[in-house]
């Protein structure tokens, strides 16, 4: 990890740096995404075959990619009771945050006056929620639940997942069981840009959806972007981003774990320390070395070594500044006093205050969505939650009486714009020549 004394400003040229590398990255990857979207659109199933065995090495014939009833009973069978009750209780506290965020949200209304002209707003669900849930080598029943929990509460009565299937060909037996935990209608053995095309357009087997959601990798990111002029999504997420700003009252060992817990994620993940205390960061340094030798894991030795940092400034001032710049997915105040700066902060996905809550927590049972901007777009976007799966229709009914009154106004102001039809449309109602 670098150890570095950056002004707020210096250190924000740099991260940007690091994002334009990502999109690079993105840039990369386009050309083979947009032939598998083009497959999927002309082939259907016959190119979901083909590109499953040629990306994920699975063999499938096309009753294969469905999950069946019986396939889906067989895997829950084999998982503990115990290990079924964690994922109910996570489930519960999820779907207790979502159902108050639902309480919080637009209703329908109407407003009527005395002439007669009645306005208002209808809220409906969607109808159709695709969910993709990174899978093969990766394991993350957690996704299935943040996932399709807001999805419910919001009222969408078909949810479908897409999960990249093991070399078995099957999807693992957690991520199935917090399916059925969650209310999930149908599971589809799919990955990769292959399956964010077929959600997108459908096909014989895969029904189209009104609204694709969920992280993946950079294929998967690049292909909801793709496919956004024709199918909803939530956003364009990039790898997990975790900016910790602590003091001296932080426990370096703490410190260490959380930063990472992110960068374990992915090996372009960015884990970032931002301080006041040399001491500190120097403790840190230390932990992150002795933890990471024993975690072992490659992916997360590469994010610290090429994207992480640990960032000396003068005042926590600077520190907040950093992070409002940076707009972090995940932003943690290891402080004496968290609650002194939260209304400081301007920009982030989620905010986590005070020695006892690491992220960790967001990411599986705390209830808020661990489906968060990255990339600086936590200055523009907002966790998924059930707001992603409901829209808004506006209702507009006027008398004759009202229209009588008001006509005249957008007879005026479409002759204003030099739309004749427009102005046809209210004059006839007016009865004028």
């Amino acid at each position: 990890m670098r150890l570095l004394d950056y002004t707020a400003a210096t250190f924000t040229a740099d991260f940007a740096r690091l994002r334009q590398e990502r999109v690079q990255a993105v840039n990369s990857v386009e050309r083979t995404v947009i032939d598998i979207i083009s497959r999927v659109k002309s082939a259907g199933d016959t190119a979901l075959l083909e590109l499953e065995q040629a990306l994920d090495g699975v063999a499938f014939k096309p009753e294969d990619l469905l999950v069946s009833p019986k396939e889906m009973s067989e895997a829950i069978a084999g998982v503990s009771a115990s290990d079924k009750e964690v994922l109910r209780q996570a489930a519960r506290r999820i779907r207790a945050f979502h159902e108050e965020q639902q309480a919080q949200l637009d209703k329908t209304w109407y407003k009527e006056d005395e002439s007669g002209i009645r306005l208002g707003q209808l809220v409906r669900p969607l109808e159709y929620a695709g969910l993709y849930v990174p899978g093969g080598k990766a394991l993350y029943p957690s996704s299935v639940l943040m996932n399709a929990i807001p999805a419910k509460v919001a009222g969408v009565k078909n949810i479908a997942v897409c999960s990249p299937p093991g070399k078995s060909g099957t999807i693992n037996p957690y991520v199935l069981t917090a399916a059925r935990i969650a209310g999930v209608d149908r599971v589809y053995k799919l990955g990769g840009a292959q399956a964010i095309a077929a959600m997108a357009y459908g096909t014989e087997t895969v029904s189209r959806v009104d609204k694709v959601v969920g992280p993946g990798n950079i294929y998967v990111a690049t292909a909801k972007r793709l496919v956004s002029d024709s199918v909803g999504i939530d956003m364009f997420a990039g790898p997990s981003e975790v900016l910790i700003i602590a003091d001296d009252s932080a426990n370096p060992v703490w410190v260490a774990a959380d930063l990472l817990a992110q960068a374990e994620h992915d090996a372009t993940a960015q884990p970032i320390l931002v301080t006041t205390s040399r001491r500190l960061t120097e403790r840190v340094v230390l932990e992150l070395d002795r933890q990471s030798t024993i975690l072992g894991n490659a992916q997360a030795k590469q994010s610290l070594e090429k994207h992480g940092a640990a960032v000396i400034v003068p005042d926590n001032e600077q520190a907040i500044e950093l992070a409002n710049q940076i707009a972090p997915e995940h932003l943690q105040l290891m402080l004496a006093e968290p609650e002194a700066w939260l209304d400081r902060i301007k920009h982030a996905g989620a905010i986590f205050l005070g020695h006892y809550s690491p992220t960790a927590l967001g990411d599986y049972i705390a209830g808020p969505n661990h489906v968060l901007p990255t990339s600086g777009c936590a200055r523009f976007s907002s966790p998924l939650g059930v707001y992603d799966f409901i829209k808004r229709s506006s209702v507009i009914k006027y008398s004759r009486q009202a229209l009588l009154q008001q006509g005249k106004l957008a007879l005026a102001l479409a002759r204003m714009e030099g739309l004749e039809a427009h102005a046809a449309a209210v004059r006839l109602r007016l009865g004028e020549d």
